[in-house]
């Protein structure tokens, strides 16, 4: 019952910031108009600041099982998610090719950043941070190769492109440092002010999740009455049921019997209980998805998985031994 304390405990803050998104956004004090400028210095400051505060002197990820298999795992599980996912909708008979396409994509894909990220930073230590941010250099791959050729009904292209990201170089210069053994007790770097340095990065990595939870509740908002229309009930179940209902325990199977860092098996415990990501609803305009379908999928599953997370981390963490 402790456990379910401790998760529940996690849970419920990141669910009350999104809710506070929702409600600026209907208050009008957080304007569609400054999406763009707050997604930008999330993206291209707020998030590196955080990879680069976790990963600095993170002794986990001075281990080379930590850098390889993470990624691996992440590429994989997703694309099991996606591979899943569409074959149920077309069992389902979930509306035309291109719905079941968007189907795929956002039921397969996990939210593995915006809810993710504090869940781990409130129940675990700073390894098992650093170990989700190399985790998910394997999803983004997926997502902008394979993921992009299942939504758009093409082949894989250039997208790939879009890995290399503020983020994803910040991580790269941080675990190069951490290998190095850079520190924030370096004499040298006291000297040189770096400690200075280093803490407003660390001040400024701490404003990363609250930003992107709160403009995660103002595209909710936005998109709140499209959660109607279509088949949406068997949309919304069928996501459910797979989503927070099969794919955790695919995620449990492989962190119980996975050879790995007791890291890496909270991370799969944690993404396999994670509702559907969000990110998806915005591809789905771009690369010709189906965006009410979308929309459905991340609504449902968002709003199932305040009850279904809490419930299956604890679960995980029994099975897999992690409390």
């Amino acid at each position: 019952m402790n456990e379910f304390v401790t998760v529940l405990g996690a849970v419920v803050p990141v669910f009350g910031i999104i809710v506070t998104g929702l409600m600026l956004r209907r208050l009008g004090w957080l304007t569609e108009a400054a999406d763009q400028s707050l997604l930008r210095v999330s993206i291209n400051l707020l998030m590196p600041a955080l990879i680069f505060d976790s990963v600095l002197g993170n002794a986990a990820l001075r281990r080379p099982e930590n850098l390889v298999l993470p990624p691996l795992v992440g590429s994989v599980m997703v694309m099991v998610g996606i591979s899943v996912a569409w074959l149920a909708a077309r069992l389902l008979g979930i509306g035309t090719e291109r719905e079941q396409r968007t189907f795929a994509l956002t039921t397969g894909l996990q939210n593995y950043v915006y809810i993710s990220l504090p869940l781990t930073v409130l129940l675990f230590d700073s390894g098992t941070t650093g170990v989700l941010l190399v985790h998910n250099v394997g999803v983004e791959m997926i997502l902008w190769t394979v993921g992009v050729a299942v939504l758009s009904g093409s082949r894989l292209g250039s997208n790939w492109r879009k890995i290399i990201n503020p983020p994803l170089v910040t991580l790269v210069l941080g675990v190069v440092l951490n290998f190095a053994g850079l520190r924030f007790s370096v004499p040298g770097m006291v000297l040189m002010g770096g400690r200075m340095i280093l803490t407003a990065v660390h001040l400024l990595g701490q404003c990363a999740i609250p930003v992107a939870l709160l403009l995660t509740g103002a595209i909710i908002a936005d998109h709140f009455n499209e959660i109607h229309g279509g088949r949406a009930v068997r949309v919304v179940v069928s996501a459910v049921l797979l989503r927070l209902g099969l794919m955790p325990v695919l995620f449990l199977l492989v962190a119980r019997f996975l050879p790995c860092s007791i890291e890496l098996k909270r991370v799969i415990v944690i993404e396999g209980a994670m509702s559907s990501a969000m990110f998806p609803i915005v591809m789905a305009k771009h690369y010709g998805g189906d965006t009410r379908t979308a929309i459905q999928v991340v609504m449902g599953t968002t709003f199932a998985g305040l009850v279904m997370i809490p419930l299956w981390i604890r679960l995980g963490g029994q099975v897999v031994g992690l409390w």
